[in-house]
């Protein structure tokens, strides 16, 4: 084993407790993750107890993440879908890995698939949708 580089600065769990496994990064759960979805479960990681518990409203999870609703319930529900997480509507629980990596992505296939996943699509849906309520509203 090797001596720490400096050794008055080793590392202890004091207080709160937070760790990641080793096999989040060897394994490919880091990698199966997107932008928001890896920054929320480092934060929720860092502010659970023991148990992965954690309480925090949204609200203040977006403004400490400087991140939009829209993209924290993105992070949330692609961490709820790889069984990373869990959530009541209150507490949050970190859960432990599963045995392999879930992978959730899928190819979107036809028009309804579009509607209901593409970003670009629903953004262009709700565009034409506001265009033609203000055209109503003239």
């Amino acid at each position: 084993m090797r001596d720490p580089l400096v050794s008055n600065r080793v590392r202890k769990i004091k207080g709160s407790f937070a760790f990641i496994e080793h096999r989040f990064l060897r394994h490919g759960f880091w990698a199966s993750l997107g932008h928001e979805e890896l920054l929320l479960y480092l934060f929720l990681v860092l502010v659970a107890d023991r148990d992965g518990l954690s309480f925090y409203p949204y609200d203040k999870i977006c403004s400490q993440l400087t991140i939009d609703v829209d993209a924290y319930v993105l992070a949330r529900d692609g961490l709820i879908n790889k069984d990373l997480l869990a959530f009541d509507g209150t507490f949050f629980q970190v859960l432990s890995l599963p045995t392999e990596v879930v992978r959730t992505k899928h190819l979107l296939q036809n028009k309804a698939d579009m509607k209901r996943e593409d970003p670009a699509t629903i953004h262009q849906i709700i565009h034409t949708a506001l265009e033609r309520s203000n055209d109503q509203q003239r």
